[in-house]
């Protein structure tokens, strides 16, 4: 694991932690994702990418702005409840990180920090 350069860097590394056991798990992938995962994956970065809020992004569960489409919502759902407490085991100092940050309070989109 390579030191974080940001809070967006942080949230794809733990996500991507969190697909990638997701699909080792239940899809029995070894080294790479399934075409599902995958796109998964790739949704996930493009919508970090895009994030309006950057480094002040919140995790998505304390997020004010939804930005997943319904069905990548309930399939990203899906995956954190699987992978969330299997986290501690595999992938303890980003599931740490993951519990701090969701203590933090909802940030709030002002009009001033849209892009």
């Amino acid at each position: 694991m390579t030191l974080f350069k940001t809070r967006i860097d942080r949230e794809k590394q733990t996500v991507g932690a969190m697909i990638r056991l997701y699909c080792k798990l239940k899809h029995g992938s070894n080294g790479g994702l399934c075409g599902d995962c995958q796109f998964m994956w790739d949704y996930v970065q493009l919508k970090l990418g895009k994030c309006p809020f950057h480094d002040d992004k919140p995790t998505c569960l304390n997020c004010t702005i939804h930005c997943y489409k319904p069905a990548e919502k309930e399939k990203i759902r899906e995956i954190m409840k699987f992978t969330g407490p299997k986290m501690l085991l595999y992938h303890p100092l980003l599931a740490m990180f993951h519990l701090f940050e969701n203590r933090k309070k909802r940030a709030v989109l002002t009009t001033s920090s849209r892009y």
